[in-house]
């Protein structure tokens, strides 16, 4: 199963973004990663170094490799709507980007475990696909097993994000996925129309 197993804060202090979630190094070096740290002057990036940077941030955030988002973009291409958005909308559809975002997991790549592991029920049944791509009414679970998972429990004890989109069952632990995101209720920070400039060239 492909996957970065990389520096996480080296790629955060390269965008200046906690992209996989806090961050204590991009606290206190709030500047790029290299030898000559922050006294590098940097000039003006070109078009297409933005677009660049904009889609490799996207790649990390959702914790997706080269083939697979740019399938996701063929796919979003072949859509009805605006490209970019529906590129999103597929990423924040992701099973493993849902996990996290009921607050199943506090971060994607343990949301991606946990959904390896057995975790995960999607409509009562297993579900070990992390891009498994989730449709509107789908019921998203904690296998009865799982229930007592002490990371499963810390992480919704520390739970605080609310997703309009999302319901969320505390009784039964299960998480509905209501209907598919408009953009201005996505909260990364991502320039869609760039990775699309980038991928239409």
């Amino acid at each position: 199963m492909a996957r970065y197993t990389g520096p996480t804060s080296k790629i955060a202090r390269k965008f200046g973004e906690p992209i996989f979630g806090e961050d204590k190094a991009l606290e206190k070096r709030n500047y790029p990663p290299g030898q000559h740290g922050n006294n590098r002057r940097r000039g003006k990036q070109s078009e297409y170094a933005l677009q660049l940077k904009e889609k490799q941030k996207a790649k990390y955030t959702y914790g997706i490799l080269e083939r697979q988002f740019r399938n996701l973009f063929e796919r979003s291409q072949r859509s009805k709507g605006i490209t970019g958005e529906v590129l999103l909308q597929l990423c924040e559809s992701r099973l493993d980007n849902v996990v996290f975002r009921l607050g199943i997991s506090p971060s994607r790549r343990g949301a991606r475990q946990l959904v390896s592991h057995r975790h995960i029920t999607v409509n009562g049944d297993l579900v070990n696909i992390p891009s498994y791509s989730l449709k509107e009414g789908d019921v998203i679970g904690v296998r009865e097993k799982s229930k007592s998972l002490v990371a499963i429990e810390n992480s919704l004890a520390a739970k605080s994000n609310v997703y309009e989109w999302l319901s969320w069952n505390t009784e039964t632990l299960e998480g509905r996925f209501v209907t598919v995101p408009e953009r201005i209720q996505i909260p990364e920070n991502i320039n869609e129309q760039f990775i699309v400039e980038l991928y239409s060239k």
